[in-house]
């Protein structure tokens, strides 16, 4: 169940919750919220995931000030994707980071180091930027961003910020890795036994909406 709510599926989780004949925690009823959240924060839409960060948690982002850089400063990065070299005016990129990222620096060693990073994004080319500085424009660091802004409304909603499911499956691997070291008689390959439990039925996938269903047996 707590996977469900965590990854954002809220068709999968309350049909879980009925078959299951469990009152479904508070988290169901905000999934669909966070999914929008996310959402958001992927399409590069970080205002208007903020705004519907704030609707959620009014105190969220004042309090967990870290979280609230991090967005303004990929807000800036999205301000810069638009505006590449010798094109558009980056004036309004340089205002936003003089108005929002600027003042906040001082207040922490990393978000000045992080802004003088993201500040360079106007100096090169977008296709000649250095490795360290093109991961800024890669879709991992909006879904990283995502993921963090996901578990900080789990914590303050009192739910799991990880599924327990994870933990198991690094336990496994864990004690996999031991007993090679060990020289224990493995097979090469451990199936983790779900072939039998997805045999016979169709495979349906689970889209990031969270209107896919999810296999709950």
């Amino acid at each position: 169940m707590d996977y469900l709510i965590s990854e954002g599926y809220p068709s999968a989780a309350q049909k879980f919750a009925s078959e299951a004949n469990i009152h479904p925690t508070s988290g169901v009823n905000s999934i669909q919220e966070r999914i929008e959240v996310r959402e958001a924060i992927h399409s590069g839409d970080i205002q208007n995931a903020i705004e519907r960060i704030n609707e959620l948690n009014p105190l969220l982002l004042e309090r967990d000030q870290s979280l609230h850089f991090a967005l303004l400063r990929c807000q800036l990065v999205e301000m810069i994707r638009k505006c590449p070299l010798h094109s558009d005016d980056p004036k309004p990129a340089i205002n936003f980071a003089e108005k929002e990222l600027a003042p906040r620096a001082p207040t922490n060693p990393q978000f000045l180091h992080e802004l003088e990073c993201t500040m360079t994004l106007l100096i090169y080319e977008h296709h000649k930027l250095p490795s360290d500085l093109a991961t800024m424009l890669e879709p991992a660091f909006r879904k990283d961003l995502a993921q963090r802004v996901n578990e900080a409304l789990l914590k303050e909603q009192g739910e799991r910020t990880k599924a327990k499911l994870f933990d198991l499956v690094r336990l496994r691997a864990w004690s996999e890795q031991k007993a090679r070291e060990a020289k224990k008689d493995l097979p090469e390959q451990l199936s983790l036994g779900l072939e039998r439990m997805q045999s016979g039925r169709g495979k349906e996938p689970m889209h990031s909406n969270g209107e896919g269903e999810a296999m709950v047996a």
